[in-house]
């Protein structure tokens, strides 16, 4: 039968529930905890409503910083019966004890074990009554991204809470895209030395960030400041970031020693936040009498009190639903007889499990506000956020899982859904700064940035050369030094050229160069391409570049003939017959109303070349009476104007631009064929070409210089040359034989090459924009590049003859317009004639044959409307009567 022992619902009213804590009392946190826990103990037992009568026992044993002891005084309360433990203080104990209540279902609560990975289901029975690191780590996140800080620095002690809570820290930081280039562990609590700490610090301050988070505990993170303030890292500049270790302090110890609190001005700090209540103000007021002055209160003093309350309600309800607590021997112990150590007295508490529940469960209002559990989390965990000033700490706002960042206390936004009010009071830096720390600085380790510069053999309008940072100059040099110019800060540098002079170097080993710290950075053109970006960071591009194609190209307005290029033959055969057609169906329509369009059939032929050639100038004298000519003529002018502002367009873009001699026309018919290509030594174009376009190898040619250029594609090395448009540009301004075919098929700019993360670019990409938006990169091109280039470079260089495609339309309108108007005019005529021939008998006499009648209606036709007498038409009739 198994053996139990235990307290009955009917047991003495002297009998105890007992209850143990684990502390080193030595310490800031032990010390203010063993006062708040043994005045929740008195304010438990002082309500005989709470445990029934019974009493509540808490022996709290002094750890002294030591697992060890920690182990033995653990042991000591799980062979006495004891239904759950305070504590461990840290983290390290909190991992061993809760296998040992795993196994016998006594629960620890602690309030300042906050390890991350204490709160996982492999410790069910270890609870963290205050808010873990995970949430005081998100906080810190959330401020270093507020200030828009990109680097951080974390330095903490080697022991599993600073470590894992590091981890969390660093999760969180890359959840925002942060990142911490260094994590530096100091020895674990309280073991660092004044050496070690010095060394630590030495490092850091060689680094570029300048922006520290220090988790440790306080004889650690004091030494830290004091070496600190040592070494000028708590002047202008810096940013120092504590976990809250460093409020707890402060809010137990103060006044600190003058040393140590000029040693902290300007540290950002954190404090788990307690809203303002009655029962908080009153507690805080019996302090002093509680501690007898020996020490302050701090948060944690808070949080014993109300886990001691936790407790008693949790066991509250467990007698209410049982009546009793009993427990049961350790049957696993066997095991292990006949082993020098004797684990038979080690009890199992029966009902640690119900116990667990209740406290998991519990809803109650404490010191420290609202007390209440959500997926093993307490709910609502939220901080204050605090600047160490010389009067001590001044809160500059808070920071809460619900709403973020705020300068509102947290409990006044929880119902606030969705509110997150991203905003911090003012603050006072390290140094009496009040203006936000930049956060980084360029490396203090005694040399001066290594800035590679390609050392080019052509193209020395970009990057010219020389021996030192005065002698190298060029348009990308001026470009770098005027945005240096415009940072808010000095840089330091020195230009290396990287090549070997004979040939332009390979950019991607310079940029490779930069991701492999040879380089501090890269100046030049260096075009911004994706294989680049992944190994560098570039800053702003400070000039639009892409690749395009470059052609030889025949200057064609030296031809004595060139007047007629604009047309093609077809379209100034057309032409010139509509003008020839325009003058006789006006010289038909007019001849019979018009005496300008009568008399010696040579003059009337020379009327019908003049007036329809003289149209195309506007200048035709004949007055037109007749509608039908009228309205020819009205078309046939809008066709001439059309013709002519064509002709003119065409005309004088042929005298002022180049054409092509060669079928290419662009990147897509250069690749269908089989020239080969030319590319600038050192340059992507030839990756690009070969591995995005699939051009064989055997088709490209190297080219070191605009020489080169012109040389091959004169005698034709290559039909082709690909190469970035600041080049071409430069190429153009010299040899005007040569031109762009079609558009840029790249996108891209030139920048300047930082490593990955480097703020430097950063701050360098917002000055080229401030150069580009006040006019400095302007000028400085104009410098460099102000002579005029031969050639446009534009594709539209590209011209080609009208064709006769192009106005069929018009010519259409206009023959339509004739012929309707043609036969109109005949259809009149004819009306005419028949009337005649009625009003005259003899005229219509049946005899006439066909040809005779045809002969009278050209001899009518022929006869002006009203000029000629009726007696003349009558004799012309009777001759041709008589003939027959």
């Amino acid at each position: 039968m198994e053996e139990k022992r235990g307290i009955s619902e009917g047991a003495s009213r002297t009998e105890v529930v007992k209850v143990g804590a684990i502390f080193s009392l030595s310490s800031v946190n032990g010390k203010v905890s063993k006062i708040a826990i043994e005045a929740a103990e008195k304010d438990v037992n002082s309500d005989p409503s709470v445990l029934g009568g019974r009493k509540l026992s808490i022996s709290i044993h002094d750890a002294n910083y030591s697992g060890f002891l920690g182990i033995t005084g653990a042991m000591k309360y799980m062979v006495a019966d004891t239904v759950a433990i305070l504590g461990p203080q840290d983290a390290t104990m909190g991992h061993i004890l809760s296998h040992l209540s795993n196994e016998l279902h006594v629960p620890l609560l602690s309030f300042t074990a906050l390890d991350p990975t204490l709160s996982t289901l492999q410790y069910p029975y270890f609870i963290q009554t205050a808010p873990n690191d995970q949430f005081q780590m998100t906080a810190i996140a959330d401020m270093i991204s507020y200030h828009g800080w990109h680097d951080v620095v974390v330095v903490f002690t080697d022991d599993d809470q600073c470590r894992n809570s590091m981890f969390a820290l660093g999760d969180k930081i890359e959840e925002k895209g942060l990142k911490i280039p260094s994590k530096v562990a100091l020895p674990p609590y309280p073991t660092a030395t004044r050496t070690e700490v010095h060394n630590v610090l030495v490092n850091i301050k060689m680094m570029e960030s300048r922006v520290i988070v220090l988790y440790t505990f306080s004889k650690t993170g004091f030494l830290v400041f004091e070496m600190a303030k040592s070494l000028g890292m708590m002047e202008a500049g810096y940013v120092w970031i504590t976990s809250s270790w460093l409020s707890t302090v402060i809010d137990s110890t103060s006044p600190l020693p003058l040393k140590t609190a000029n040693s902290i001005q300007g540290v950002l700090t954190l404090r788990l936040h307690t809203p303002e209540s009655k029962r908080k103000r009153s507690f805080i007021s019996r302090w002093n009498e509680l501690s007898n002055g020996s020490i302050g209160l701090n948060t944690y003093g808070l949080y014993a009190y109300d886990t001691v309350w936790m407790i008693a309600r949790g066991l509250k309800e467990l007698f209410d639903q049982n009546g009793t607590i009993s427990f049961s021997k350790y049957t696993h112990a066997g095991s292990l007889s006949g082993e020098s150590l004797d684990f038979s007295s080690l009890g199992v508490f029966n009902e640690g499990n119900e116990l667990l529940n209740n406290l998991l469960n519990i809803s109650m209002i404490g010191l420290t506000g609202p007390i209440q559990f959500q997926d093993r989390y307490p709910l609502h965990p939220s901080y204050d956020i605090l600047n160490v000033v010389k009067s001590g700490m001044k809160r500059i706002g808070y920071w809460s899982n619900h709403s973020g960042l705020s300068v509102e206390a947290p409990e006044t936004l929880y119902g606030k859904a969705g509110n997150r009010t991203e905003q911090l009071g003012s603050t006072v830096w390290p140094g009496g700064l009040t203006t936000k720390p930049r956060g980084w600085v360029l490396p203090l380790d005694g040399r001066r940035l290594r800035i590679g510069v390609p050392r080019r053999v052509s193209y020395q309008e970009f990057v010219t050369p020389g021996s030192g940072n005065e002698t190298i100059k060029g348009y990308c040099i001026d470009v770098f030094a005027a945005a240096v110019k415009l940072l808010p800060y000095a840089v330091n540098y020195e230009f290396v050229l990287f090549g070997d002079g004979k040939e332009n170097p390979s950019y991607f080993e310079l940029v490779n160069n930069v991701a492999l710290k040879e380089f501090d950075a890269a100046v030049g053109d260096i075009a911004i391409v994706t294989s680049r970006t992944k190994i560098v960071d570039f800053t702003q591009p400070y000039i639009e570049s892409g690749l395009i194609v470059l052609a030889r190209v025949k200057n064609l307005n030296s031809s004595p003939l060139a007047f007629l290029r604009p047309f093609t033959p077809m379209l100034w055969i057309v032409s010139a017959a509509f003008f020839l057609l325009i003058g006789l169906v006006v010289w038909i329509l007019e001849r019979r109303d018009n005496d300008e369009f009568q008399g010696h059939p040579r003059k009337q032929f020379v009327t019908i070349l003049w007036f329809g050639f003289s149209t195309m100038f506007f200048a035709q004298r004949e007055n037109v009476m007749s509608t039908p000519g009228r309205f020819v003529l009205v078309i046939w002018l809008f066709v001439v104007l059309i013709i002519n502002s064509s002709y003119t367009a065409s005309l004088t873009s042929i005298f002022t631009v180049q054409l092509a001699t060669s079928p290419i026309t662009g990147i897509d018919s250069l690749i269908s064929t089989n020239v080969r290509i030319g590319f600038q030594v050192g340059s992507f174009a030839e990756s690009y070409l070969s591995e995005q376009l699939n051009v064989h190898k055997s088709r490209l040619i190297a080219l070191g210089s605009p020489q080169e250029y012109a040389a091959a594609l004169k005698n034709g090395t290559v039909g082709a040359i690909v190469d970035e448009q600041p080049y071409i540009d430069v190429f153009l301004a010299e040899y005007c034989d040569y031109s762009t075919k079609g558009q840029q098929f790249t996108k891209s700019g030139w920048g300047f090459a930082f490593p990955r993360d480097s703020p430097l670019a950063g701050d360098l990409s917002t000055a080229i924009l401030a150069l580009s938006e006040n006019g400095g990169l302007q000028k400085i091109h104009d410098q460099w590049f102000s002579r005029k280039s031969c050639s446009s470079g534009d594709s539209n260089l590209d011209q080609e003859q009208l064709h006769l495609q192009s106005f069929i339309g018009l010519f259409s309108i206009c023959a339509g317009v004739c012929f309707f108007a043609l036969f109109l005019h005949f259809f009149l005529t004819m009306c005419q004639f028949n009337r005649h021939l009625k009003q005259d008998p003899e005229a219509s006499s049946n005899r006439d044959s066909n040809p005779t009648r045809l002969r009278k209606f050209l001899s009518f036709a022929d006869t002006k409307r009203g000029g000629l007498s009726k007696r003349k038409i009558e004799d012309t009739f009777s001759s041709e009567r008589g003939e027959n």
